[in-house]
């Protein structure tokens, strides 16, 4: 890469718990990874600075001052933590960040729930909950719901609790045959 300087560095191919939990304690360094996450790995290092400052400020657009702070932070420290545990590849000409493949070994943990939204752990329980709830009530005769086995609804469940394990498996990017492969 003839005229580039990038911060990253080879490291073995797992991150060490302590490295992800340090990562992690940070709420910028959590912002830059949500952030390339959403954005397909990729952004500049002043995309990332208006997106955290907005986060940190509550205002769109952000300050100004809290912009440059967020900015100076990203750049002398945040970045380059980053790129040294090769989480991100940092460009210090161009000043663009991508995401790398660590990255996968720390989002794992970064399971972001919205306000009011559900957590997958949540979403599953309901599934569950919902099935068992169909089965009783074909088992009680509630109509329109009992024209179906219980055997069926176990069946349909069970499915609908895969077929969403598969999709979030692949959303995040990690599984045993990812881990394997590696």
């Amino acid at each position: 890469m003839k005229g580039r300087t990038l911060l990253s560095q080879p490291r073995s191919s797992r991150l060490d718990k302590a490295d992800v939990h340090d990562v992690l304690r940070n709420d910028r360094r959590r912002h830059v990874i949500e952030y390339l996450r959403d954005r397909d790995g990729e952004s500049t290092a002043r995309e990332l600075s208006e997106y955290i400052a907005e986060q940190e400020s509550g205002e769109s657009p952000p300050p100004r001052n809290v912009r440059q702070s967020v900015y100076v932070t990203l750049q002398q420290t945040h970045l380059p933590k980053l790129a040294e545990l090769d989480i991100v590849e940092y460009d210090e000409n161009e000043k663009t960040v991508t995401l790398s493949e660590h990255a996968r070994d720390v989002s794992i943990y970064l399971e972001v729930v919205p306000k009011y939204g559900l957590s997958w752990s949540e979403f599953y329980a309901g599934l569950s909950v919902l099935g068992i709830l169909l089965v009783l009530a074909t088992e009680v005769g509630v109509p329109y719901l009992d024209y179906v086995s219980p055997a069926y609804w176990a069946v349909f469940t069970f499915c609908l609790i895969i077929t969403c394990a598969v999709y979030q498996t692949y959303a995040q990017g990690s599984s045993v045959f990812h881990r394997v492969r590696e």
